[in-house]
């Protein structure tokens, strides 16, 4: 009979030689040697060996073993043993001994398994099947089982050790952990809100929150002075790889402070999460403004682990005769390059040519590429002969160009198109010459934003229109002064990932006001969107800021893994479905009536639906059979004639077994007439038109099915 209390597969080691233990877990992987069955057995916290011997186990324990499979549930007790020199496993951390079993309950049973789960071998130098290639919509539809498997394990006991080492550091420093609601109003921040209808209030709506923003504020209002909260977000973005459609945020806001006082809390907090990982990074990170970032890697989360940097260009050629770049500078473009140092091997003419400048880059969204490969001091193109020595010394001193080197350069009349190309040019180049080391951390601040942004519709904000812009003196009206202001924003950037961002916040109401009178609200529209918001401004409002990092984002970089869908538990796949509760799925009709959704447009009805409020058009609408006025008056008569009846048997029969019809069958819609063969189906002219003919008969959709 099994007792005693339960040991940890995964903690046991030499000391415990000897020793009688109980370990409980899942049959990870079987090796059966006849009489000798070899099990490993898998708990959260490792796997053991355990060995079904005659020379140990009864019998019976012996004879019930041989019905074991991957993943059963079992519990077994045996004493533990060393390990035969020669029969060690040094893949597994008890690999030294293992337990001769003496007793075994089957505490449940598993079916075959969809993919495999053990992921270590019994015998050195033994395979075991890999994940890897498993679909992931498989995985997630079974993802009690894929969680399972000790790598997937390890990923959320790393995943608590970062969450515990925040909470542990901002209870140092003073912050209070407090929530703010979930069901909350749709305010305008960026992202399509999740909508959640109320049965209480028909008709009316809450909101997921797409970050806690404006109670963060609020809680600043009430004197909290230091809030954190790991929070739950909501957005209905459109699709990509890595984002879903909920996920983890720590949210980070304190008064009294500037962004030095964000920097500092971060990084050292950054430090410490990133060391849980075996990862050390180095402070105080380094900054760059956000023009800094556009003009010197084109994108504002720049990849810092490699060089490849912009080179401006643009005055080399101001007396070009070149006619592309004299062209395009005339339209007051730009031209800025980058010099791929030591690769003119690997980039050949060919490449250069016909994949980069016809086809890799036009794709990007430039016209084209220019291109030069230094041999020997000297530059070589197909189009080197149109510049002049003077243009070409002046490229080879600002590329600092060298033997073996390779100068591309972007010239557009659109500064955004240099930039945006010649970024994504820089990435492309890197990644397909390894240029990028592995196990390399370099993060960034990317501070100074634009306050705002121009778009077809108008202005609106960069960030959103909390953020404190970097100046007051400007005019909400006057749209191109507004777009020179920049934001007291930062965003922290590690390996070209954006990890998080934040900003000051505005805590002065008229500043405020203005900010919304920039972004074209009008008063009403502020009051229905933010008043409750606004309202607090009336009582004493403390300078604050704070910050928020995508919790998924980062313990997927410090846990290296390919997808931030390896550190949610039950995340949904690339299409935002769920796999696993097919989440999303239809709803009842009654669920929608009692939610009053039925008919939000009120007067505004499905095509078709008109033809309901009167029952003789709804006879005809359902029937598809057109009713002339001549028609309609029968008809309403033989229904009221039908209903009176009816009441009247229905009285009669109240006690009676029901019957199967209450009057004769017979056609009260319209007098029989005779039937007379048109003249024109004699002639075939009544076919003329038809869609198709079978027989003599006009062939038409069909309406029933």
């Amino acid at each position: 009979m099994i007792n005693g209390e339960r040991s940890n597969c995964g903690q046991l080691n030499l000391y415990d030689v000897g020793r009688d233990v109980t370990v409980k877990g899942w049959v990870d992987a079987l090796r059966d040697h006849g009489e000798v069955l070899f099990i490993h057995l898998r708990d959260r916290s490792g796997i053991i060996q355990v060995v079904f011997s005659p020379e140990f186990s009864p019998a019976k324990i012996c004879e019930r073993a041989t019905l074991l499979r991957n993943e059963f549930c079992i519990t077994v007790t045996g004493r533990v043993a060393k390990r035969s020199e020669g029969t060690e496993n040094p893949h597994i951390e008890t690999g030294q001994i293992e337990i001769m079993v003496t007793d075994l309950l089957i505490l449940s049973r598993s079916e075959t398994l969809p993919f495999p789960i053990s992921e270590k071998a019994m015998v050195v130098g033994a395979s075991v099947g890999s994940v890897e290639s498993v679909n992931e919509d498989l995985r997630l539809q079974y993802r009690y089982l894929d969680l399972r498997r000790p790598s997937m394990q390890e990923n959320f006991i790393k995943r608590h050790r970062i969450i515990k080492s925040i909470r542990d550091y901002l209870d140092e420093q003073g912050f209070i952990e407090a929530e703010t609601p979930i069901l909350t109003k749709s305010t305008p921040e960026g992202a399509r809100d999740y909508l959640v209808p109320s049965r209480v209030y028909p008709q009316h709506f809450y909101a997921l929150p797409q970050s806690p923003q404006l109670f963060k504020q609020l809680l600043m209002v009430s004197g909290f002075e230091r809030y954190y909260q790991l929070a739950r977000c909501f957005r209905d973005e459109d699709l990509r790889p890595n984002r879903q459609p909920e996920f983890t945020q720590l949210d980070i806001e304190a008064s009294f402070i500037d962004e030095e006082y964000i920097y500092e809390l971060v990084e050292e907090l950054t430090v410490r999460m990133f060391k849980i990982g075996n990862i050390m990074l180095s402070r105080p990170f380094p900054r760059m403004t956000y023009w800094e970032a556009i003009n010197s890697t084109g994108s504002d989360r720049p990849d810092l682990r490699f060089g490849l940097r912009f080179v401006e260009a643009t005055d080399l050629f101001k007396n070009t005769t070149y006619g592309i770049f004299k062209q395009i500078l005339y339209r007051g473009g730009c031209i800025k390059g980058i010099n791929i140092k030591g690769q003119s091997d690997k980039l050949s003419k060919n490449v250069l040519q016909n994949e980069y400048a016809k086809q890799i880059v036009p794709g990007f969204g430039a016209k084209g590429m220019t291109w030069m490969r230094v041999i020997d001091d000297e530059l070589e193109s197909n189009i080197v002969q149109f510049f002049s020595e003077d243009e070409q010394k002046g490229i080879v001193k600002r590329f600092e160009a060298e033997h073996g080197d390779v100068i591309i350069m972007i010239a557009d009349p659109s500064h955004e198109v240099v930039t945006t190309v010649l970024g994504l040019l820089r990435l492309h180049i890197a990644e397909r010459l390894g240029l990028i080391p592995g196990d390399t951390y370099c993060p960034v601040w990317i501070t100074d934003f634009p306050l705002f942004e121009a778009t077809e519709e108008g202005i609106i904000s960069n960030h959103h229109p909390f953020t404190a812009p970097d100046r007051t003196d400007f005019d909400p009206g006057d749209n191109e002064n507004l777009l020179t202001l920049l934001s007291r924003s930062y965003d922290l950037v590690i390996n070209g990932e954006e990890l998080g961002g934040g900003s000051i916040r505005i805590n002065n109401k008229d500043l405020q006001r203005r900010i919304f009178q920039a972004l074209g609200l009008s008063d009403s529209e502020v009051e229905e969107k933010f008043g409750f918001f606004i309202n607090a401004f009336n009582y004493g409002v403390p300078p604050h800021g704070g910050l928020a990092l995508g919790m998924d984002r980062v313990i997927a970089m410090i846990l290296g893994t390919s997808s931030i869908r390896e550190v949610i538990t039950f995340p949904k796949n690339r299409s935002a479905h769920c796999p696993l509760t097919q989440a999303p799925s239809p709803v009842s009709r009654e669920q929608l009536m009692e939610l009053g959704l039925l008919d939000l447009a009120g007067e505004t009805v499905i095509p078709g639906g008109e033809k309901e409020r009167d029952m003789v058009d709804h006879l005809s609408w359902v029937s598809r059979i057109g009713i002339n006025e001549g028609e309609r008056q029968h008809i309403v008569d033989a229904m009221k004639e039908t209903a009176r009846l009816a009441n009247i048997i229905n009285e009669r029969v109240r006690d009676e077994e029901p019957i199967f019809s209450v009057t004769t069958v017979t056609n009260r819609v319209r007098k029989e007439p005779q039937a007379v063969r048109n003249p024109l189906a004699e002639k075939g002219e009544i076919f003329r038109n038809a869609p198709a003919v079978k027989g003599e008969f006009f062939k038409v959709a069909s309406i029933l099915e």
